[in-house]
């Protein structure tokens, strides 16, 4: 309880002021001109695609989800937006609870293959409180998704941890396991630069499916069987790889909505895996309740649990349920190792 008060803050919180990024879609190759701006408490993150209209705005929800291969893809009726997850990350881990982001193109731009040059930003820009308090989902019992060798849970915790493990058939990965206490800080210093990573002998196949268009050296690490890292300079981290896999996992659960309390364990999961985790989540609303920390009289700050359980799981199941299974990718190994395992 009191490592909660100490590292969330109770308020809501958006930008100070609209920010913008250029860059690339990894995907198609195209630019990509994208503003973040100030929002309503309440309103949570949302996206619009600017160049289809007023109308073509989509949630930044679970619910939304349409596509899990490679990145996450979400939309609402014909506008869809992918490559949420670095994008997302950095908000999340931020503490920026509403803001709307407005693009011109269907991919969020890649920048550099990581959160960092979004952190870096946001950071400038600072965020501002809002007069609202924080609804968070605190775990109180273990949920656990299973795949064949995939695994990804949540347990109670004093906080928010996330411990990733990966393990692939190449002598420059192999097994890798990376732990963290998630805060701004330590995102920023341990995460947030870490980039999404493919393997050399996969690029010609994605592309010849107009995948990865745009992926360069200059966007994410490429790895070659003979040869290693192609890239200059070589790694950010010596274990950047299961680095990155957490920052993927950080942004997926932003589509929760809320901030989570727990402790989230993963085993060879990629983007499929969250989204089944978060449905899990929905589906067992007797494993957690809505808190808000709240200022008591005297200046302290205390927990209150917002509604009971089942209220709880009334309200978000009908809203946080996803589309039907048969209307999403698989989440598959790729070039570009959003999802390989």
């Amino acid at each position: 309880m009191k490592n909660i008060l100490k590292k969330n803050n109770p308020f809501q919180h958006t930008l100070k002021r609209e920010v913008s990024f250029c860059g690339i879609g990894l995907h198609s190759g195209n630019p990509v001109s994208m503003t973040i701006k100030p929002a309503p408490a309440d309103s949570g993150i949302r996206f619009m695609r600017a160049d289809l209209g007023q109308a073509a705005m989509i949630p930044a929800l679970m619910n939304r989800v349409v596509d899990t291969k490679l990145a996450t893809t979400i939309a609402e009726d014909d506008a869809a937006v992918s490559t949420t997850e670095h994008l997302l990350a950095a908000l999340f881990a931020l503490g920026i609870d509403n803001a709307l982001i407005e693009l011109d193109a269907p991919e969020v731009p890649i920048m550099d293959g990581s959160a960092g040059p979004f952190v870096h930003v946001l950071k400038k820009v600072d965020r501002k409180r809002q007069k609202t308090y924080r609804k968070m989902l605190k775990i109180t019992k273990e949920i656990v998704f299973q795949d064949g060798g995939k695994r990804i849970s949540v347990a109670p915790y004093d906080g928010l941890k996330i411990t990733c493990e990966i393990d692939f058939d190449h002598e420059l990965i192999k097994h890798q396991t990376y732990s963290i206490e998630l805060t701004p800080k330590k995102f920023l210093n341990e995460i947030a630069s870490a980039r999404t990573f493919g393997f050399m002998d996969e690029v010609e196949k994605l592309r010849e499916n107009g995948l990865a268009l745009g992926g360069s050296l200059e966007n994410a690490i490429v790895v070659d069987n003979q040869l290693g890292v192609m890239n200059d300079g070589g790694l950010r981290f010596a274990d950047e790889f299961v680095r990155h896999k957490v920052l993927d996992l950080i942004g997926d659960l932003a589509l929760l909505g809320c901030p989570l309390i727990g402790h989230i364990t993963a085993s060879k999961s990629g983007h499929g895996q969250h989204l089944a985790l978060m449905q899990e989540i929905a589906a067992h609303p007797e494993c957690w309740e809505f808190v808000t920390l709240e200022n008591s009289e005297n200046g302290g700050a205390f927990e209150r649990v917002v509604t009971t359980t089942k209220a709880a799981g009334n309200m978000i199941i009908p809203f946080l349920i996803p589309p039907s299974p048969a209307t999403l990718s698989s989440s598959r190994g790729s070039f570009f190792a959003e999802s390989s395992v």
